[in-house]
């Protein structure tokens, strides 16, 4: 990895706000890739949840047609579908829309996990063994993007994703254990580690599996590699632990079972007991927080560390204006590839 040439992308979800509508987190989402764009960023991927108190991304599909309208370089993508949720051929179906809509520019990241608690997900899908059938989902998906035939015998066998076209979506594994890791690996896929799910634990790992299993493909001879991490970066340390404060007051009330919009920093403030006092060092200890040289140098060695060329950035922030300067700076502590 070239610290000169890293690659930095986006991963948005669309985090509803105390003190407005959750539609208006779809509507900065679009706001959001626009600028992304304009900052030279190489991605823009949206992720899936469904009845989530603060993750309200619940369409990726429909939210990347409305920025494929809006943009004209950046890559766009799901990070990710929730497949054992679908039918494959639908899924690659609507990818091959997207694709027609953006030729060159479509990423198609899918995930075995639900996006969701039990009860929604078997609202989604009743199919209580859904996510078994993952192996075998991901392998009629990567033939039908690739407008590859299933061989004979096969339900699918003679059955088309339409519309063809000169390009096809480019297909991801996602994933925050070993599991995704491996099955990316067998199917010749690019992968994605969920960092920011784990705080780091188990990255290494699964990308040293990754790499050591991979078996080639057509579409991908080489294995490609990539972690989502959680960042944020200000004009100052001092400030960017202050705004931080949304972030470590939605984790510390997650772990004791309460969801909701991220509050502002002011409201986030409240008195932490002594094991959450403990979780919160932990949290901090681990954050990529700080002025943008400050974060920049902290991804530049995780990017090394793992022996990456591109990492995917998510920022939660009360105030979009602060989520979009974030991205703003670390673009310019990378001295990212801006448009024209």
């Amino acid at each position: 990895m070239n610290p000169l040439t890293l690659k930095l992308s986006v991963l948005d979800q669309s985090v509803a706000l105390a003190g407005q509508g959750q539609d208006a987190s779809i509507r900065e989402t679009l706001e959001l890739a626009t600028h992304c764009e304009t900052l030279g960023y190489h991605r823009f991927w949206l992720s899936e949840h469904h009845s989530h108190p603060t993750i309200v991304g619940s369409a990726p599909e429909v939210l990347m047609a409305a920025i494929a309208a809006r943009t004209q370089r950046i890559r766009i993508g799901s990070a990710g579908v929730m497949l054992p949720h679908y039918a494959p051929l639908k899924v690659a179906e609507q990818f091959r829309v997207l694709e027609a809509l953006a030729p060159g520019r479509i990423d198609l990241g899918v995930g075995r996990a639900p996006g969701s608690d039990f009860r929604t997900a078997q609202l989604l899908n009743p199919d209580r063994n859904a996510s078994e059938h993952f192996p075998r989902q991901v392998l009629e998906l990567q033939a039908w993007v690739n407008g590859v035939d299933l061989p004979p015998g096969h339900p699918g066998h003679g059955i088309a994703a339409c519309p063809a076209g000169a390009t096809a979506p480019t297909l991801w594994m996602l994933g925050s254990s070993d599991y995704g890791a491996q099955l990316a690996a067998h199917y010749g896929l690019p992968y994605a580690f969920a960092y920011f799910i784990t705080d780091g634990q188990g990255a290494a790992q699964a990308l040293q599996l990754y790499r050591q299993n991979y078996e080639p493909s057509e579409t991908h001879p080489r294995p490609q590699a990539t972690v989502c991490v959680w960042a944020l970066a200000a004009d100052t340390e001092d400030e960017a632990w202050r705004l931080f404060r949304s972030r470590e007051r939605w984790r510390m009330d997650r772990n004791s079972g309460r969801l909701g919009p991220l509050m502002s920093p002011e409201a986030a403030v409240r008195e932490y007991g002594q094991a959450e006092q403990a979780q919160l060092a932990q949290l901090r200890r681990n954050a990529l927080v700080g002025s943008a040289a400050q974060v920049a140098d902290k991804l530049r060695a995780l990017a090394q560390s793992l022996e990456l060329d591109e990492l995917v950035v998510i920022t939660w922030a009360h105030d979009p204006q602060v989520r979009r300067h974030s991205y703003a700076l670390l673009a310019q502590e990378f001295a990212l590839d801006r448009p024209d």
